[in-house]
């Protein structure tokens, strides 16, 4: 399916040292935030309380928020579950035992009863930053095992020059959504975690369909160079990014807009994603294939030669 069709190729590869060297400069930032700033874990990753309480009609969050922050609470998650008169609130870790835990639900407790005494108190669990630390170690672990596991794939399904040019491209992406994180101070968590793994995937999706139609172009056009090929392929890929991206892109931004608190930022790693996605694949992972010198040879298996030494016919 197509919206449109290019007649003449665009040439990317043209100004790939420019566009590459903002990349670079972009990069280099963010690794800069990173180690300056850090990133801003939630309570998943630190430690903290854990409350539940219902309500007996549908809950108003915000005044739920400006009573726990009006406790010095500023960085408490507030959110619905299950129906509208349920509340998850989650405290940041103040002191380090179960008996802190307990004074920072009653705390709060005697709190949202001030404002209505018909609130209840369904679970509290307390979350150790020990626990946290093994979360943070897990979702680091699952970071390296889908890089290895990407890196594996396009080696064989296609060559060791597009496999580096991809993991190059795809961490390009995550060290820029971090940077991002870390440079306005956004909160760090499980979701967050689990967007940046999906950026992953879907940044590699693009990159592969670019190498697939790369690979193609090779066998077909013969006598074009490689930048040629390159330039042509993805010129014959934009109507299909622009449609995949573009309905992708819509949906998350609705769930930025829309979605309130518990997505917010789950989106916008996604809407960051996204878009830095579509950049690595057409002007660092190509461009990375291309220096690193990918070749018709590559790609493209030499037909098998008889006894006499003539090719064999399929």
């Amino acid at each position: 399916m197509e919206f449109f069709r290019i007649r003449r190729d665009i040439p990317f590869m043209r100004h790939a040292v420019i566009f590459n060297v903002i990349s670079v400069l972009t990069f280099v930032a963010a690794v800069a935030f990173l180690a300056i700033r850090g990133l801003n874990f939630s309570i998943e990753f630190t430690g903290g309380t854990v409350m539940e309480v219902s309500y007996p009609k549908a809950a108003d969050l915000e005044s739920i928020r400006g009573k726990v922050a009006s406790l010095g609470y500023a960085d408490a998650q507030i959110q619905n579950f299950g129906t509208s008169r349920d509340v998850m609130i989650r405290l940041p870790l103040k002191g380090g035992s179960g008996t802190a835990a307990a004074q920072q639900s009653d705390q709060v407790m005697a709190a949202l009863k001030e404002a209505d005494a018909g609130v209840q108190l369904r679970r509290v669990e307390f979350v150790g930053p020990q626990v946290g630390e093994e979360l943070f170690t897990d979702g680091a672990l699952a970071l390296l095992v889908v890089v290895i596991g990407i890196m594996i794939y396009l080696a064989f399904r296609f060559e060791w020059k597009f496999s580096v040019a991809a993991i190059v491209a795809n961490l390009h992406d995550v060290v820029i959504i971090l940077g991002f994180f870390a440079a306005f101070q956004w909160e760090f968590s499980l979701s967050v975690l689990a967007a940046v793994l999906a950026v992953l995937g879907y940044s590699v999706n693009e990159s592969v369909v670019i190498f697939d139609r790369i690979r193609e172009n090779f066998r077909k056009m013969r006598k074009a160079s490689t930048v040629e090929v390159i330039d042509n392929a993805i010129t014959s890929t934009i109507s299909r990014t622009i449609i995949t991206h573009g309905s992708t892109q819509i949906m998350v931004l609705s769930m930025l807009i829309f979605g309130g608190p518990t997505l917010h930022y789950f989106a916008l790693a996604l809407t960051i994603g996204i878009l830095f996605g579509i950049y690595s694949s057409v002007f660092v992972a190509a461009a990375i294939a291309m220096w690193l010198g990918v070749r018709r040879e590559d790609l493209v298996k030499p037909p098998k030669k008889n006894q006499e030494g003539e090719p064999e016919l399929p």
